[in-house]
Formats: structure tokens, C-alpha cells, sequence
């Protein structure tokens, strides 16, 4: 059964139910009405409709999903497993605090992101005003290869690591015609970014819409692989205005990442 992560096979040593469980809640998240009904899910999961209606049947007593007269949607547990990861998270209230006390970024769109296989989550997002409505806000998923912040966390990957995360994907995926498309070129404007020590995308994750991102170090081994971002209209951008933004990008980063990294910067 094809699992929806992007592998083609359920992982060893994992129960098939809890796999596709997890691609029903998958396939309800990516749906562009929020609805499935139980035919199109079976479809989605390759299975029968009897079981998938098993497994709709346990993630609905367990609140995850909810069944309604067009279709199962995802349920209120959902919303509050969310919540409790979030709140776990210190770093948010922290980025709120510092985008809110930042002079420079108080008309700006500043986004923290944490890597998601092949692409990025929105943990939090600042709107300064006037707010720039054209990019992605909290909960949404967005390629990593045509995003800054996706930019900023796969250059703290080796080449190698990077080629395993795309294996398989011939063309990636394009949300403007200035997105990167192939694996190969990503690899090589990942080496630009090591270079510049900041993600840059030029309206490849939006039209007239120029990001720029800078990783989090992180604070251990188990921590999410972070970055902070900001967009701005193309139009709008001067050098001036992109160097004293990577300065501010660069210091909230600084502000949230690991102590220990500071410290041995400045060894």
C-alpha cells in the first residue's frame, strides 16, 4: 500500500493499519474542499471500502475525523494535538517576541519554518502591516527546493543527504516557472547558499515575491531543523534593504538557536 510520505511500501516494522491511518488523515489535510468521502478515500488508500471504513471508524472515535453528510473531514483532535506541540515549542513565543520588538521587521511578512522531508511547515508566522498576503501561513506545507527557508535548511544537509531526500523525483515540484526543477540544480544553487550563508528565492515561490531565510542552529539531536524567513515584493527590494534584513534574519536566528553555537563562534 502506498504510503503518502512519498515511499512506495509501509516502512519495516510499522503496522499497515497505523500507516494508513495516517494517509487517510493525510489525504483529508490535502483535499481542496477539506472533505473526502469514504469511496474517495479508499481510492487514495488503494484498499477496499470496507477497510477503509475500519479505519475511518477508529480515527472518529477518536476525534480525528469527523464524518458529515458529504464526507469525513478532519476532526477537532487534530487541531488540539497541534496545539499541544506547538506550545511545546518555546522558540515560537520567542520568534513572536522578537519579530514583534524588531523595528525593521514590524511592516514585514517574517515566516519559522521547520524542514518536512521534500518540504517546509509554517510553524508561526509574524504579519507586519501591511501584511503580505501571497505566501504561506501557519500549518501550510510548500516545496522546499522553491522557498528560501527550504533553501536554508538543505544547505545544513550534505549533497549526499539531499540526493537521498529527492531520490526517485525526476521534476520537482513548481510553484512558479522560476522554481528549480531538477535535483542537479538545486544541489548547485544549495552550494550558492553555503556560500551567501542565507536562503534566497527571486519569485520562485511567488510572482514578484523575493524570499530570504537563515537556519536555526539547532539545540539538540532531537530538535526540528529550523529557519526564519522573510518575503517582500521584488519591487520593493534594494541591496540596502536585503542586506540590513539578512542582518535582522541573522540575529533573531542567532537569538533562537542553540547557545552552545554562539559560544563557539566566538571561540
Amino acid at each position: 500500500m502506498p504510503v503518502r510520505s512519498g515511499t512506495d511500501q509501509t516502512p519495516p516494522g510499522s503496522a499497515p493499519a497505523v500507516v494508513r491511518a495516517i494517509a487517510v488523515l493525510d489525504a483529508l489535510a490535502e483535499s481542496p474542499t477539506g472533505f473526502l468521502t469514504l469511496s474517495a478515500l479508499a481510492r487514495e488508500l488503494g484498499i477496499p471500502k470496507s477497510s477503509t471504513s475500519t479505519i475511518c471508524n477508529a480515527l472518529e472515535a477518536g476525534m480525528l475525523i469527523r464524518r458529515e453528510d458529504i464526507g469525513y473531514r478532519l476532526g477537532r483532535r487534530t487541531v488540539e494535538l497541534g496545539g499541544a506541540y506547538l506550545s511545546r515549542m518555546d522558540q515560537l513565543a520567542e520568534f513572536y517576541d522578537h519579530c514583534t520588538n524588531s523595528v525593521l521587521f514590524s511592516a514585514e511578512t517574517v515566516r519559522l519554518s521547520v524542514l518536512a522531508g521534500t518540504d517546509t511547515l509554517c510553524l508561526a508566522r509574524y504579519e507586519g502591516r501591511p501584511a503580505l498576503r501571497l505566501t504561506s501561513g501557519i500549518g501550510d506545507k510548500f516545496p522546499a527546493n522553491a522557498s528560501a527557508q527550504g533553501k536554508a535548511l538543505l544547505a545544513q544537509l550534505d549533497d549526499s543527504e539531499v540526493e537521498r531526500t529527492f531520490h526517485g523525483i525526476g521534476e520537482l515540484p513548481q510553484a512558479t516557472n522560476r522554481s528549480i526543477r531538477t535535483v542537479p540544480e538545486l544541489l548547485a544553487d544549495l552550494g550558492r547558499t553555503r556560500r551567501r550563508g542565507y536562503g534566497l528565492d527571486e519569485c520562485e515561490a511567488a510572482d514578484h515575491v523575493v524570499g530570504l531565510a537563515v537556519a536555526i542552529a539547532t539545540r539538540g539531536v532531537r530538535s526540528p531543523m529550523l529557519a526564519v524567513s522573510v518575503t517582500m515584493l521584488d519591487s520593493q527590494v534594494t541591496d540596502e534593504r536585503r542586506e540590513r534584513a539578512v542582518s535582522e534574519l541573522r540575529r533573531i536566528a542567532t537569538a533562537l538557536g542553540n547557545p552552545m553555537a554562539r559560544v563557539q563562534q566566538t571561540a
